[in-house]
């Protein structure tokens, strides 16, 4: 994927003609630089990690490991779907340290990778339940 260089936007001249969001009268500038604070390449890894909690399969698993450690059988049951599925979206979660793992004999037992994971998802849900 090209990432995009926003080193050059500047806001539309033309102000949102919708009467729900509110503009300046004036047009002003307070000549910030919004990506001084934040790299262009994690700038991409975090539109990137957002991506990944865009799927509501990813959502459903991330939940279901936040109450317990689960095996890929336990979260395939717990959410009506195949093993294959469940492996596939571990797999991507994993590739984002959404998640770990622990083997215990021939059995792999996934949980959230940390108390951040948590927390994006508690704080996600909160919001949207405002």
């Amino acid at each position: 994927m090209a990432k995009k260089d926003f080193s050059e936007y500047t806001a539309p001249d033309t102000a949102i003609s919708d009467d729900s969001v509110p503009v300046c009268e004036t047009r002003h500038h307070h000549h910030i630089h919004i990506d001084a604070a934040i790299s262009q390449e994690n700038l991409y890894r975090l539109a990137d990690l957002f991506k990944v909690f865009g799927d509501p399969t990813r959502i459903r698993i991330l939940h279901a490991l936040s109450l317990k450690e689960l095996c890929v059988c336990d979260i395939a049951q717990a959410l009506g779907m195949t093993q294959s599925a469940i492996s596939h979206q571990l797999r991507i979660l994993k590739q984002f340290h959404l998640v770990k793992y622990r083997r215990d004999g021939k059995t792999i037992y996934y949980s959230l990778a940390d108390s951040h994971v948590h927390t994006m998802l508690a704080q996600g849900l909160e919001h949207v339940m405002e």
